[in-house]
């Protein structure tokens, strides 16, 4: 290796970047949705054969991170990873869950489903429910959709007055800074999927009566609303974006793919974590003895 190309090395470039930096929205800038090529594999595996064996080759990192994670945060460790889903309907949030969150030991996984808000929850600022849904330290956490609903859905159906809704981006970035502030690794995916995809997948589930509990007639209706979605999606990604929390645009229409591609920001973010298991409290040698000696 010649002398320049070493020195390269050493101060990191030269290499492959980052999942996390290929998919990331870039802050202060305008997001166009119809830029991002839903069927791309940006930094992905050459094909679904290699996408499928390299997931499962990071599943044992994943759970040694994992339990890393969780055996830190009895020795007083805070931190903990927020994985935030959002997408339109057939993107892939449930089977993300399945096929990445599986991955993981459950008992250490926080999983929360938000569906539309309860009379209780009404009562409330909207924020409310997220707070009483977050991980614990040592956990991860994931929800499948989650604020972002509120300034996304109460867009596209005016359920909120404007300049309320205005003004639920800063409070969710206010929100989100202070997840990060109390040790919260927050991983935000936007499962981006084209308009012909989620036909195909509509059509799929319809062709199979095992999926008809999947099929609301209510997403044919919602297709039409399909540019509306899509602005209020480029809003939020817009002005949520921030160096604390930002934004992923994951592509979607190939399932492989979404799912690598996210195994991959979970195993970087947690690799930057380092966890590390906590030293033993006690004299290890003498209840070694103990043991070996009693009666």
């Amino acid at each position: 290796m010649g002398k320049a190309k070493s020195d390269k090395v050493k101060r990191g470039e030269g290499r492959a970047p980052l999942l996390r930096d290929v998919l990331r929205v870039p802050e202060g800038e305008r997001v166009d949705l119809s830029t991002y090529d839903a069927g791309a594999t940006p930094g992905g595996p050459h094909d679904k054969a290699a996408g499928l064996a390299a997931t499962a080759l990071m599943g044992e990192r994943l759970g040694d991170l994992q339990e890393r994670l969780w055996a830190s945060s009895t020795g007083g460790d805070r931190r903990r990873v927020l994985l935030v889903l959002q997408g339109m309907d057939t993107s892939g949030k449930g089977g993300t869950v399945k096929h990445v969150i599986g991955l993981f030991n459950p008992s250490g996984c926080r999983i929360r489903a938000f569906k539309a808000p309860t009379r209780e929850e009404l009562n409330h600022p909207f924020l409310w429910r997220i707070a009483k849904a977050l991980p614990e330290p040592g956990e991860i956490g994931i929800f499948d959709r989650s604020h972002y609903e509120d300034v996304l859905i109460a867009r596209v159906r005016e359920l909120v007055p404007r300049s309320q809704l205005g003004r639920r981006y800063g409070q969710i970035n206010r929100f989100e800074q202070s997840l990060t502030e109390d040790g919260t690794t927050v991983l935000k995916c936007f499962l981006h999927i084209s308009y012909e995809q989620q036909r195909r997948r509509l059509l799929q589930r319809l062709a199979n009566p095992d999926k008809h509990w999947k099929f609301n007639p209510g997403d044919i209706t919602e297709r039409s609303l399909w540019p509306a979605y899509q602005e209020s999606y480029e809003l939020a990604l817009e002005r949520c974006t921030t160096p604390h929390a930002p934004w992923h645009v994951i592509p979607s229409n190939r399932k492989w793919y979404r799912n690598w591609a996210i195994s991959t920001l979970l195993l970087e973010h947690l690799t930057s974590l380092d966890p590390q298991y906590p030293k033993a409290d006690f004299d290890v040698e003498e209840s070694r003895h103990q043991l070996l000696t009693e009666g």
